[in-house]
Parts: structure tokens; sequence; C-alpha cells
């Protein structure tokens, strides 16, 4: 076989030391490279204007084959400055002959050629491709983030919005709008105390029922629900006293946070130290002449004027005096009452604690129709039992339709809106909660907004570092690539042309 064409493989990790046991290089090469690189340093303050120079001296490491182009490219650019014996006179040239020579002096381009090859190969090219792939991946966790950040911007915008729906505002100014929506709530148990009326079938069959399991003993079951089904939204006054108020007296509803109690006014004691007794009075008893007697008797009426007695007409003379300036309230008799103030001014439904036991009787009847329907449908002995089988029974249907009218009617009695504004009304506080919940869920979407924002933000600038890496790492690689094939020529010329394979070097990258 002919040696000439026996090929020379180096491996890319053991390259310097080849060439420094194959006595190509010295082993103190490092120590001649900074001279070399100060000459290359003078020589590039002062180069011509030439566009194959500029695209070697950018972006890459200047070394002994960019010399030998710029050499050239000198060649014709310094040509005026040739001499009949083939010599040039401009600095430029003989400057860059210089830094030629000094590279050839003990192959120092070759060594120095051999580490840049070797620090890309290892480090440059590696480093590169792991800065794209972290830019890469960036743009990746800021699309998942920003995807992230937009539907977690939704749903908290859906949920501050169902949560308007829920309780009727705009959401615009929250606050304003809930005490708004408080003028409302009257109206609003006037329709759920008329929307009961289908209850009543219910309650008769329950009042049936226990009449007929407990006899005498029985009591009236579920009296509050069955008042409001038959009489509607009264006040609580009227529940306890069976007549209506003569006028009605609400507390005034505070939303501002304090804790000043408000007075409730001066009432009226009835009790036994200032009691009216009308009944105990005798016109004989008291010698009171209404006729032509002595005029000279009269009745003390405390500090209201009286005229004399001989001019006294007393039912024309009662109906005159001022009830205001006698300072004595007096509630008639029949359908009409006294004032109902607080807690008693409040209809049934929108006092707390008639409206929690009406929801109560409620579930009572609720469970109670469960049950008839639950033993009306199910067959089997087990389930048969002597004493309710003697009850008059319902069909299956009527009774399912009694449990869905009580399912519908606490259904709107106890609806999220019918809540929220309920406890607005009655706890100072908790309007300021609920705003705070609200304006809570739009200050989420402002910050997930901005979020998503940054996050945009940081993936563009990430795709645009990636970008601008791209070309870099495709020019390294070229001039990698010309830098391996220029070495093994070179070492191949010192080989008598046998082909050299530097292994593990940029093809296999």
């Amino acid at each position: 076989m002919d040696e000439s064409n026996i090929p020379i493989d180096i491996n890319i990790g053991k390259l310097q030391d080849w060439l420094v046991s194959r006595r190509h290089v010295s082993k103190e090469w490092l120590k001649n490279i900074p001279a070399v690189r100060e000459k290359i340093n003078n020589a590039l303050q002062d180069m011509p204007a030439h566009d194959d120079i500029a695209s070697l001296l950018s972006g890459s490491y200047i070394n002994y084959f960019h010399c030998l182009k710029i050499v050239e490219i000198l060649k014709e650019t310094e040509a005026d400055t040739k001499n009949l014996f083939g010599r040039y006179g401009s600095q430029r040239m003989k400057d860059w002959q210089d830094i030629a020579r000094n590279y050839e002096k003990e192959n120092l381009y070759l060594a120095e050629a051999a580490q840049i090859l070797v620090r890309n190969i290892n480090y440059e090219i590696p480093g590169l491709k792991k800065q794209i792939a972290k830019e890469e991946q960036l743009q990746v966790e800021c699309e998942k983030k920003h995807t992230d950040f937009l539907k977690n911007e939704a749903s908290s915008k859906s949920e501050f919005l169902t949560l308007c729906k829920q309780l009727g505002i705009q959401g615009e100014r929250i606050k304003k709008e809930l005490v708004d929506r408080l003028q409302e709530l009257p109206d609003i148990y006037d329709e759920i105390s008329k929307s009961l009326k289908p209850v009543l079938p219910g309650i008769e069959l329950y009042s049936a029922f226990s009449k007929y399991i407990l006899g005498d003993k029985a009591t009236e079951v579920l009296p509050l629900l069955q008042y409001v089904v038959e009489h509607g939204n009264t006040t609580v006054y009227e529940w306890s006293y069976g007549e209506p108020p003569l006028s009605v007296e609400p507390d005034p509803i505070h939303i501002e946070l304090d804790d000043e109690e408000q007075g409730a006014g001066d009432q009226i004691d009835f009790g036994d130290d200032n009691a009216i007794d009308f009944g105990s009075l005798d016109a004989s008893a008291a010698d009171i002449d209404f006729g032509d007697g002595d005029a000279g008797a009269e009745i003390d009426w405390g500090n209201i004027d009286v005229a004399p007695a001989d001019n006294i007409d007393l039912s024309a003379d009662l109906s005159a005096v001022s009830l205001e300036e006698s300072g004595i309230v007096v509630e008639e008799q029949g359908v009409c009452g006294g004032v109902a103030r607080g807690k008693d001014a409040l209809t049934l439904l929108d006092n707390p604690t008639t409206r929690n036991q009406i929801i109560d009787q409620l579930v009572e009847l609720e469970s109670f129709l469960k049950m008839r329907v639950y033993e009306t449908t199910t067959s089997g002995d087990n389930h048969n039992f002597s004493l309710l089988q003697q009850l008059p029974t319902e069909s299956p249907a009527a009774l399912t339709s009694m449990l869905d009218a009580v399912q519908v009617a606490a259904s709107r009695l106890t609806a999220t809106m019918i809540n929220h504004l309920h406890n607005v009304k009655h706890s100072p506080r908790y309007v300021d909660v609920l705003t705070a919940q609200l304006k809570q869920k739009l200050t989420l979407c402002d910050k997930l907004s901005r979020l998503a924002a940054r996050a945009a933000e940081r993936r563009a600038a990430a795709s645009s570092r990636a970008a601008d890496l791209r070309p870099v790492l495709v020019r390294i690689i070229d001039r990698t690539k010309e830098l391996q094939a220029q070495i093994e020529s070179d070492i191949s010329k010192k080989y008598k042309g046998r082909p050299v394979n530097i292994i593990g070097g940029v093809k296999f990258l």
C-alpha cells in the first residue's frame, strides 16, 4: 500500500499534544503569542476600507490564516507602493508581512490555530447552542405563563361578573350600588311571600298528619310559615300582637363602619306607675254639673288651659285637646295598634330571627314530604307501617308536586342575591367585606393583566436574543469548519500530502 494514501487521524482532544509530541510546535509556544497579538492590534488601527477586510475582522478571532488573506487583499489596495524589486513601500503591508513571518517561526500559527479550533469545538459552539436553547425554553415558559395569566384573569373576571350578576349590580360603584339595591328588598320579599301560596296544601297535610298521630296533644305545626302563606309578609309587630301598627319607624341603616348606636327615640311607658285609668271616672262622684249648675267647680287638667265650667262642652273640648301638647299617646283599639319600632318594624322575611324560623319550617316541611313520598313509592312489607297505612294517603304525584313547591319556595328565599342583600342590610361590616371581596377580584385582574404583559415582553426579548445568536452560531460554525480544513491541509503538507482527519471536529457537532 502506498504510504501517501494512509490517512492520519487525530482526535480533537489530543490535537495540541499531538503537535507538540511530533515536534511541530514548541512546548513554550504560548510565551510567543502575546508579542504577535500586540502587533496585530497595532496593525488593525490602520486598515484600508475594504469589504473583504471588514468581513474578515467581523466577529472572529484573527489568526494566521486571516493574516495571509489580509496580505493578499493589501497587494491589491497597496499596489501603487510596489517597487521594481517586488517590495512594497506601504507600512501596512510591511506590518502584516512581519506578523505572518512571526507566526511562521516554530509553526506558532499551527499551535494557535489548534487552540482556537479546540476552544470553538469544546466551548464556543456548545455554549452558543446552550444559550439559544435556554432562550427558546424561556420563550416556551413565558408563553405558558402568559396563557395561564390570561386564563386566570378571565376566570377572576368571570367570577367578578358572576357575583355582580348574583347581586344585581353593574360593578362600577360597588358600595353605592349595593346600598341602592336595598330599596328593592321590600318588593322582593313581597314577591317571595306571594310565591309561598302553593305551599299551603303541604302544610295542611302535615297538620292533618300531626293531629292524627298526636291526637289531642297535637299543637299547631309551622305556625309562622302558615301565617306568611295566609297573611303575607307582614311586620313582626302585626305577627306578635295580632294587629297592624299605627305607624312603622324602622331603625336607620348604617353602612359606614361605626359602633355608635343610634338612639331609638323617646318611648312611651305604659306601665303601672303612670297609668291612665279612664274607667274609674264617675261624673256623679266628682260632683260635676254639666248643666246649669255652679260654674265655680273646676276640673284640674294640669297645664292645659280650660274655659270656665259653665262654658264647657265635654265632647267638644276633649276633641279639641292636642295629644302632642299633652304628651300622651293613646293606642286605638280594633284593627289599629301602636308604633312599630326596631325589630318589630321589620317584616317577617326581613327580620333575621323570623326569617331563619321560616327557613327552618320550610326545611321541616320538606323533610316530612320527602318521607311521605318515600313511604308511598316504596314497596315491600318492611316499609309498610300499619299506623301510616290507616292515614288518608295522597297520590305520589300530588306529594311530589307539594315537595317541588316547597323546594322552589326555599330556593327563592335562600337565593344568593337575597342572602347577600339581607346581610348587607343587617350587618354594617358585611357591605365593606363584600365590597372588598369584589374589589380584590378586580385588583387581581389588573395584576394578572400586568403579569401577562410582562411575560409577553420577556418572551419577545428572549425571542429577539435567540434570533441574534443564531447568525453568530452559524458564522462561528462556518469559520470553525474553515479553520479545521486549513489545519488539516497544513498538517498534510508536512507529511507529503497524506490525508489528515481531525476526529471529533466540527463535523460531529
